[in-house]
């Protein structure tokens, strides 16, 4: 890579409830962060941390909400959750990838959405189950 490039090197982040250190890696066969209950093929991140924050925001569990700076191991696609349903063109950078993502650092200093937002979106995603949509494939 060219001393150009790596200036301009893609960010990815990854919202969730989950401890995780430097080095740790987010790897596909685990449930969702969404509690959907079966492991998932798939590891998601985003190159938005508005995205990020709604990830670590709507993650069940009792934990802390965190955001970790993190570099894909292997090949990452548009996730069609989003880019496909709900936002044509990929505006959230919403990635997957079947191979791990590996945490770099933590991001520790943000704020997250305001209450009424994050009610909002979950009723959204309830209104969703409840007409039998997949909120993750």
């Amino acid at each position: 890579m060219s001393t150009n490039e790596s200036m301009f090197r893609k960010q990815y982040f990854h919202g969730t409830r989950a401890n995780l250190s430097h080095g740790d890696l987010i790897v596909p066969g685990y449930a969702s962060n969404f509690g959907e209950g079966k492991p998932l093929s798939w590891v998601y991140c985003t190159g938005t941390l508005d995205a990020a924050m709604w990830g670590a925001e709507l993650a069940v569990g009792d934990g802390p909400e965190r955001i970790y700076l993190v570099e894909p191991t292997g090949p990452i696609e548009n996730d069609p959750n989003l880019t496909n349903k709900r936002f044509p063109g990929n505006p959230t950078l919403s990635y997957r990838s079947r191979e791990a993502l590996r945490v770099v650092a933590e991001v520790t200093n943000w704020q997250g959405h305001s209450p009424e937002q994050l009610q909002h979106m979950k009723d959204g995603l309830a209104r969703l189950k409840a007409e039998g949509g997949e909120i993750i494939d």
